[in-house]
């Protein structure tokens, strides 16, 4: 098998493993880091607190909060995944260290996120709707970025996600001007 051909069996088993997992949506995402999420947040509270958790529930005094799929944020770990995926020319264990430590990084900011919103909102903090409208609509999106362009940075990237895809296929195509 020449270089040309590896090159583009890469490409294409990056997007279908990619695909495989968006098929029944983010379903298996959510089954690892749920447990990986709502465990790490009801040890926490119950340094201070007095939690009950029941499912994915937890009660503290009158207050319930209940963590469910958005606070787990699967398809931010799916974005990490793809932009992983996405870029070309990354050594298999390479790529995996890069995908540990974006979920890693992703899942200890995001526990330490829900740490701090759960106890605005048992304290009564005047504020909690609004900082949480901000994460929720702001902050993991700046965050996947940040993790991605700190992956970069250390790891000494220089490939773009897709683009860098593109760009190799058109040179290995027909279409590319004589």
């Amino acid at each position: 098998m020449n270089k040309k051909d590896k090159k583009v069996i890469n490409i294409f088993l990056r997007y279908i493993f990619l695909i495989l997992i968006a098929l029944p949506g983010f379903g298996l995402l959510y089954e690892i880091f749920l447990p990986l999420t709502k465990y790490p947040v009801y040890w926490f509270l119950q340094i201070f607190f007095d939690p009950v958790m029941i499912g994915n529930t937890l009660t503290i005094g009158p207050k319930i909060i209940e963590i469910v799929g958005a606070c787990v944020a699967g398809s931010a770990y799916y974005f990490l995944l793809i932009l992983n995926l996405g870029t070309p020319e990354i050594k298999s264990s390479l790529r995996i260290k890069l995908i540990f430590l974006s979920f890693l990084g992703f899942l200890i900011v995001n526990i330490i996120r829900i740490i701090i919103l759960s106890v605005m909102y048992i304290q009564n903090s005047p504020i909690f709707d609004f900082v949480h409208k901000l994460l929720w609509y702001f902050g993991s999106t700046i965050l996947i970025v940040l993790i991605w362009f700190l992956e970069v940075k250390i790891f000494k990237i220089e490939k773009i996600p897709f683009y860098s895809d593109l760009k190799g296929l058109y040179q290995l195509s027909s279409l590319k001007k004589k």
